[in-house]
């Protein structure tokens, strides 16, 4: 695998005005799931749908689709959107980390390609209410499911100082966690992503270069606010679980916090032995499930990054299910 696109004219329409999201390495995903008619595949992370356009497009005229995705809006843009592939696809409100019940429930009972593309989305970064950006002053809010769970405001405001830090350095890898930690309750209530970024801004210093210093605390709340790495290691067993023999799996990640977690789960389920190196015989038992077709994340394109900065971050990895013995 590389990143190149598909030869030739196979499959357009990869970002279309009429909707607000582009799809980030949109050929390199498809390259890499190869849909073919007659498949089943799983677009984990919906969004306005345009990967799961391609994949239907490719799949016709027998390819089924089920999309999930826990934003309302973007599942509404995405609906009518693939309203022609009505027939062949099926859309629920849901998180990927819940796809085994709802797969179990509508009788697929394997898959022939996966997809998660873990990014958040430019309709959702450019809406000030959803609380995702400082760029725009809204409420504090970050949650992909606006209706569920609680804000990004209710856990600065009512998280102790220890619990608070721990999240800015685990999920933000903020090197000055226990000072922002302690300005933000000094500072409490704090309820609007414009005040936490001026409180951060007065706090640390601009120690990167091209970086606002409230922008690891903002993913760091967004992680936390939505528990991305615990949906994401709790659901990566269980998709393999659904992949056929040669199915694939395509995981985009946008950090390295989530790429580390696809990067060792495709390591360990690759391997057919998982014992401490200091053991001298293997008694774990354990057989490869998948294997790795990158042995480097593919990475977007110049001409991307320049059509869409907001691609510059994504690392795509690819793994295939194999048979086995």
């Amino acid at each position: 695998m590389n990143g190149s696109s598909l030869g030739g004219d196979a499959v357009t329409g990869s970002t279309d005005d009429r909707y607000p999201h582009q799809p980030v390495l949109y050929h390199q995903v498809l390259e890499a799931l190869a849909p073919v008619s007659g498949g089943d595949y799983l677009d984990g992370t919906l969004g306005a749908g345009g990967h799961a356009e391609g994949i239907l497009k490719v799949s016709a005229p027998r390819g089924r689709l089920l999309g999930l995705d826990l934003d309302p809006e973007a599942l509404a843009i995405a609906r009518q959107r693939l309203l022609i592939y009505e027939d062949r696809v099926i859309l629920k409100h849901a998180g990927y980390h819940q796809a085994s019940q709802i797969l179990i429930n509508l009788g697929w009972h394997k898959l022939d390609g996966i997809l998660l593309d873990l990014g958040v989305s430019s309709m959702q970064i450019d809406q000030p209410g959803r609380g995702f950006s400082f760029q725009e002053d809204g409420p504090l809010d970050m949650r992909f499911d606006q209706g569920e769970g609680i804000t990004a405001a209710e856990l600065i405001n009512t998280l102790g100082h220890d619990k608070l830090a721990k999240i800015l350095r685990e999920y933000g890898e903020e090197r000055f966690a226990n000072r922002i930690a302690s300005a933000i309750i000094k500072a409490r209530p704090i309820q609007t992503t414009s005040a936490l970024a001026a409180l951060i801004k007065t706090t640390v210093p601009d120690y990167e270069k091209n970086l606002h210093p409230a922008t690891r605390t903002f993913q760091a709340l967004r992680i936390a606010t939505n528990q991305e790495l615990s949906n994401l290691s709790l659901a990566l067993p269980s998709l393999i679980n659904f992949l056929a023999p040669g199915g694939r799996i395509a995981i985009i990640s946008f950090h390295s916090l989530e790429d580390r977690i696809v990067k060792q789960f495709f390591k360990t389920e690759s391997s057919d032995c998982i014992c401490p190196p200091e053991k001298p015989v293997c008694t774990c038992d354990h057989r490869a499930s998948i294997r790795i077709l990158t042995r480097r994340p593919i990475r977007p394109t110049e001409q991307e990054i320049f059509n869409n900065p907001r691609a510059r971050s994504a690392r795509l990895r690819i793994a295939e299910k194999v048979k086995k013995a």
